[in-house]
């Protein structure tokens, strides 16, 4: 599977509650069991005016598809190529 990283934008993110969070994680988990193990959600980042989603799927097309069926925004959808870490 290849691994995307999703841009959510959603205004006032960063204000909302752990009861608002979680919502937004039942949802998405629950369109994630029906969609099947084509697709994974790793974590995700919340910052001020945006949500960062770390996703495995198969194609860019699940991940779209699993926007629409949460409806959640998929501003921008970037397949990550490599990754980097600090050299110890």
């Amino acid at each position: 599977m290849n691994k995307y990283i999703i841009e959510r934008e959603i205004p006032g993110a960063g204000e909302l509650t752990v009861n608002e969070l979680d919502q937004i994680s039942d949802k998405s988990c629950s369109v994630l069991r029906e969609m099947g193990p084509q697709i994974e959600w790793v974590e995700s980042y919340v910052t001020d005016n945006k949500i960062y989603c770390v996703y495995k799927a198969e194609n860019k097309d699940l991940i779209l598809r699993h926007a629409e069926q949460g409806g959640f925004p998929a501003n921008v959808i970037s397949e990550v190529k490599n990754t980097i870490k600090p050299k110890s």
